[in-house]
C-alpha cells in the first residue's frame, strides 16, 4: 500500500475513480496492486509512506484479534476492508502540518534503513502518523463475512512468521516481465515452475492479491504507458506491441488502471506543463513489481 502526503503545489490524478484534482493538505490512499498517475500542475512536492501488504495484513490481524483465527484470515480482508482501493482523505493543511515533522523523521530514518536500536522509533512515528489519518479513510462499516468467528475459547493468537516470496513466483513473475506481450495461459506458466495451475493461482492471489493473468494485464497497462510517453507509435502498434490485439479490450483494461483512456493519456502527456508528467505505478513491495516514479 502507499500513503502520499501532498505538501505544496497541486495535480490532477487519474484512477479508479476517474480524474481528481489533489492539493497541498490532501493524503492519497492506494491499496496493493492499484494502478494510478498524475498530472502535476505546475509543481507539486509530496512524501510517500510504502507499507508492505504483509506488514499491514499483520496490523489488520491483531486489530481484529478478536474475532480471526489467524493471519490468513487478515490477509483475506484486507482488500474488502479498505474500499474503494484509492481514495484522497481531504486532511486539510494545519492537520497535514501537524504530520509533517514525522514525515521527515521518518524521511531520515529510511534514508539507510532504520538502525536496530532506531527501529521502535520508526514504529512509533509510522504509528502516531496513521493514528491521524486513519479517521479520513473508507473502510467496509462492519468486519466483512470472511472474517472468522471462533465458536470455542481460543489461547493468544500464534505468532509465526510470514512466509518469503516463493521461488515460483519470482520465476513466473520474470516470465511475464521479459515477454509480455507472449499470449500466456494459466496452464503454461504452471507448467514452468511445476505447479498446477490452481497452486500457482493461490499462491499468486496470497503474495500479489490478484492472478498470474492479472499480473500480466498490470505489467501490460505499464508498459503501454511507457510507450505512450517515450514514443510516437499509433496507439493500436503501441497495444499489440505489448500484448493486446482488441483494442476495445486494451482501452477497457488501461482505462481500469489509469482512470483515463490511452488516447487522453498520450494527450495529458504531450499537453502537459514543462516540469514533465510522471506516472505511478502503485502496489508496493507485496503488488505486482513494476516500475516507475512517483508524483
Amino acid at each position: 500500500m502507499k500513503l502520499i502526503a501532498v505538501r505544496s503545489g497541486s495535480a490532477i490524478l487519474l484512477s479508479e475513480f476517474g480524474e481528481k484534482p489533489v492539493s497541498a493538505g490532501d493524503v492519497i490512499l492506494l491499496s496493493a496492486s492499484t494502478l494510478c498517475g498524475s498530472e502535476p500542475e505546475h509543481a507539486v512536492t509530496v512524501t510517500t509512506i510504502y507499507l508492505d501488504r504483509g506488514y499491514v495484513a499483520d496490523q489488520v490481524f491483531w486489530q481484529y484479534a478478536h474475532l480471526l483465527t489467524d493471519r490468513w484470515a487478515a490477509q483475506d480482508i484486507l482488500a474488502k476492508l479498505f474500499c474503494p482501493p484509492a481514495q484522497i482523505l481531504r486532511l486539510g493543511k494545519q492537520r497535514l502540518g501537524m504530520i509533517m515533522p514525522w514525515l521527515d523523521e521518518l524521511t531520515t530514518l529510511s534514508l539507510d534503513r532504520p538502525a536496530p536500536e532506531r527501529f521502535y522509533r520508526a514504529q512509533a512515528l509510522l504509528f502516531a502518523v496513521l493514528d491521524v489519518i486513519a479517521p479520513y479513510v473508507t473502510t467496509t462499516p462492519t468486519p466483512p463475512p470472511s472474517i472468522q468467528r471462533g465458536t470455542t475459547r481460543r489461547g493468544a493468537p500464534e505468532i509465526r512468521q510470514l512466509a518469503p516470496l516463493r521461488e515460483e513466483v519470482r520465476t513466473v513473475i520474470d516470465l511475464l516481465r521479459d515477454a509480455p506481450a507472449k499470449r500466456w495461459t494459466l496452464r503454461e506458466l504452471a507448467a514452468a515452475v511445476h505447479l498446477s495451475p490452481s497452486q500457482l493461482g493461490r499462491v499468486f492471489v496470497q503474495t500479489y492479491g490478484k492472478t498470474p493473468l492479472g499480473c500480466l494485464a498490470t505489467i501490460r497497462v505499464e508498459n503501454l504507458t511507457r510507450l505512450l510517453r517515450q514514443t510516437d507509435l499509433p496507439i493500436e502498434a503501441a497495444m499489440r506491441e505489448v500484448g493486446w490485439h482488441s483494442r476495445g479490450h486494451a482501452a477497457r483494461v488501461f482505462r481500469e488502471a489509469v482512470g483515463v483512456t490511452p488516447s487522453r493519456y498520450r494527450r495529458l502527456v504531450h499537453e502537459g506543463p514543462s516540469t514533465g508528467h510522471s506516472h505511478l505505478p502503485i502496489g508496493g513491495q507485496q503488488s505486482c513489481p513494476l516500475t516507475g516514479t512517483t508524483l
